[in-house]
């Protein structure tokens, strides 16, 4: 390869440079540091037939596109990392938690026996909304979707076993994302742990949920508040936690387009972003801290060129409109999902196949982390059966497949090129418009996400509904009798044993310094001090998330439409 191209260097003089000699310096810069540091996976990196594959491939017949860049550089298009699957896997997480702790901690340890390399929490609709179980607003739904935490010794018995040192957590909360990060510090602590050393990943996304989903309590403003401490105080007490991770996944299920979901998302971290320098945050500080959270479609090359157009783009955020200087912190780091709503209750195995395309996609474009659903769960929470094929299903795709031994494989694909372009394109239009409204806060006050969102779901249903658009099993190729696989059934005496459990807890707690506690809390909710401290000591007395919600409820309020 002997292509050219004029490149500007650091001392702003003119350059001719080869792809050799720019190869040479990613080389030399990025790949030679991290391979001292931690190597690659003991394997040859050849396929099947013995074919030597490459680290990364370059365009070998255009001129070099400095918008694609190489893996690990500015302005990340092609992936974070410099070696990317090579080095390491993603984090294989399976999305877990329902009837009681100890239920949840079964399945957890069973995952974790089979080859999850991550754990991820799901919380019960009362914990989410800021309820304790024995609320009469919680009546049925303790334990229905997720796992019931009411205080410390919930937590206790949710991670029994489970070295929170060796494992990364992502837990899917967002209003109380204050309350349960503060547990998960606080038993740490509790176990001798150095908080500096626990690693993972709280949601702590609220915009999207008034946008998409609707488990917020309080109203915007003290609720970026919060988002806005977790970031200050994981910045010097949590330097391996991810502090938010800014979902576009609730959106795509509300019925957006793949653009919409990267222009929507993007549009909610400049925003986070925004309100942290608003509080006197240094962007190099936090920056780095952010991820995100996508959705995997089954539109196979779109959701790839998506992936990618969403690193070149935050990269671009970050570096032009908030002044970034550190690599960093412009890195785009994401987690995926595969998508809920594409899952059908005819033909349930059909689902597998669904799931593995999605799964396929987020591999090819560069996740970090990765949640593959369960063939059963448009008709329930699934089954051991269904989570371990779920997990299988990324095993195969790492170790098998082939994929993860040259980085960007996609890359330099004429139809995933244009398609990025495309993306990037429209995602930015988007972000163009939401900044005329006034920013996101503006923008959803104004409807306007949820109004395009609402737009694009009807259109996706009337396309299903006319026949336009096939789903195999449902609008095509049905079937005259779908068999109905064994589900998960919940064990209803979990929630008589989670009230029970918090009624001992209040019995036998410090009740005065719990008192004392919640009232440190109110005083800083009332002031400017950062929120996290007096939540933190406010667990540790085994003050419930009830109780903290109210104490925050007392100053803040709550938000209604």
């Amino acid at each position: 390869m002997h292509v050219t191209r004029v490149r500007i260097n650091c001392e702003g003089v003119m350059a001719r440079s080869t792809m050799e000699d720019e190869k040479k310096r990613w080389e030399d810069r990025l790949v030679d540091p991290l391979l001292k540091k931690r190597g690659e996976r003991k394997k040859l990196f050849r396929t099947d037939a013995g074919i030597p594959l490459e680290r990364v491939y370059l365009p070998c017949e255009r001129e070099y596109d400095a918008a694609l860049g190489f893996p690990g550089e500015y302005p990340f298009t092609r992936g974070p990392y410099p070696t990317m699957y090579r080095t390491q896997f993603w984090t294989m997480r399976q999305y877990a938690g329902f009837g009681s702790a100890e239920e949840s901690n079964e399945r957890y340890r069973y995952l974790l026996d089979n080859g999850t390399t991550g754990l991820s929490v799901a919380f019960d609709l009362p914990t989410q909304m800021g309820y304790d179980s024995d609320h009469p607003l919680a009546e049925g739904e303790v334990g229905r979707v997720g796992v019931p935490i009411d205080t410390l010794a919930d937590m206790e018995v949710l991670f029994n076993g489970i070295p929170l040192n060796k494992v990364t957590t992502s837990m899917t909360i967002n209003a109380t994302a204050p309350i349960l990060l503060a547990m998960y510090v606080a038993l740490a602590e509790k176990r001798g742990i150095d908080p500096r050393a626990i690693s993972g990943t709280v949601q702590n996304d609220i915009l999207k949920e008034y946008i998409a989903r609707g488990t917020y309590i309080f109203p915007p403003a003290p609720s970026l508040r919060l988002v806005t401490d977790i970031f200050s105080w994981c910045s010097k007490e949590l330097p391996r936690w991810n502090t938010i991770s800014i979902s576009g996944y609730h959106i795509r299920e509300a019925g957006s387009t793949a653009a919409q979901e990267l222009g929507f998302t993007l549009a909610n971290g400049i925003a986070y972003v925004q309100a942290a320098l608003d509080a006197g945050l240094d962007v190099d500080a936090f920056g780095s801290q952010l991820s995100f959270f996508f959705n995997a479609h089954n539109d196979f090359l779109e959701e790839v060129a998506k992936f990618r157009a969403a690193r070149r783009l935050w990269a671009k955020i970050m570096k032009e409109r908030f002044g970034a200087t550190k690599p960093e912190t412009m890195k785009l780091r994401f987690h995926a999902q595969t998508g809920g709503s594409t899952l059908t209750a005819q033909q349930i195995d059909n689902n597998v196949v669904r799931v593995t395309i999605q799964a396929l996609a987020a591999v090819f474009g560069g996740c970090q982390s990765l949640h593959t659903n369960s063939r059963d769960e448009a008709l329930a929470l699934p089954t051991e059966e269904s989570a371990t094929l779920a997990l299988r299903t990324q095993q195969i795709i790492a170790h098998e497949s082939g994929i993860c031994d040259t980085v960007d494989p996609l890359g330099g694909s004429y139809a995933v090129e244009m398609l990025t372009d495309r993306i990037e394109q429209e995602a930015s239009a988007i972000i163009g418009k939401i900044d005329v409204l006034g920013g996101a806060v503006r923008a959803i006050e104004q409807k306007f996400y949820q109004t395009r969102i609402a737009e694009s779901a009807y259109a996706h249903q009337r396309a299903v509904e006319s026949g336009e658009k096939t789903i195999v099993g449902v609008n095509a190729f049905r079937a005259d009798h779908d068999p109905v696989p064994a589900l998960l059934e919940i064990d209803e005496g979990g929630a008589r044993r989670q009230l029970e459990r918090l009624r001992k807890t209040r019995a036998t707690r410090d009740a005065a310094a719990v008192g004392e506690a919640l009232h440190a809390v109110k005083i800083a909710a009332a002031g400017d001090e950062n929120l996290l401290p007096p939540i933190i000591r406010a667990v540790a007395s085994y003050a419930s998330v009830g109780e903290i919600a109210d104490a925050l409820r007392s100053v803040w309020g709550e938000y209604a439409e």
